[in-house]
């Protein structure tokens, strides 16, 4: 790889990466306390033009800055902090890399067959593994936390099952839908204009 094209694509991983940030700290708020969040988008556009490694990466920034916001920034973090830091950090930040190293390994495999399919699955997984890792480990760390225990007492709610469908809600739905609206026409953009290689 030449120093430009080495150049370059530190330039878009980095460029995406401020975007995961900025987009961090603009989440759309719901009932339950949980935030749609639209870092999803520059996940998925960096686990398609880059593949699994670049995906990697931006899941990485996303969980550390996700980790980071649970010092004071959103009182739900905060308050799963104060229980345990290692088990928040281990929610926020491993489930968020595997959300962008999958979707990237996937995209990789299936567009040797389908480059269209392989794309639009990426776009579809981040949001799905994201939610998915983030509300398995939250459920088996802190379920039985005052934070949860205070939103199941107060919804009715029964199980953890019903517990994440309640706490999820339409954020899973809407994450999904920006997934398809947004990030699949944009990294096919990048991707013809081979912006990473």
């Amino acid at each position: 790889m030449t120093n430009i094209k080495s150049i370059r694509n530190i330039t878009i991983i980095s460029i995406l990466s401020a975007l995961i940030v900025v987009l961090a700290f603009l989440p759309i708020g719901n009932p339950a306390g949980l935030y749609i969040t639209l870092t999803i988008i520059p996940i998925a556009i960096g686990a398609i033009i880059g593949g699994p490694i670049v995906g990697l990466i931006l899941g990485t920034v996303f969980g550390l800055v996700s980790f980071l916001q649970c010092l004071g920034y959103s009182a739900f973090g905060q308050a799963l902090f104060q229980v345990n830091p290692l088990l928040t950090f281990l929610v926020c930040v491993p489930t968020r890399m595997l959300a962008g190293f999958i979707p990237g390994l996937v995209n990789k495999l299936v567009s040797k067959k389908s480059k269209r399919i392989g794309e639009l699955l990426a776009c579809i997984l981040v949001p799905i593994l994201n939610t998915f890792f983030f509300m398995l480990m939250l459920v088996l760390c802190f379920y039985e936390a005052p934070a949860i225990q205070g939103i199941v007492a107060d919804n009715n709610i029964v199980n953890p099952f019903m517990f994440v469908i309640a706490f999820v809600g339409v954020n899973g739905l809407v994450e999904i839908i920006c997934g398809i609206i947004v990030s699949f026409p944009v990294a096919k953009i990048l991707g013809k204009a081979k912006v990473l290689e």
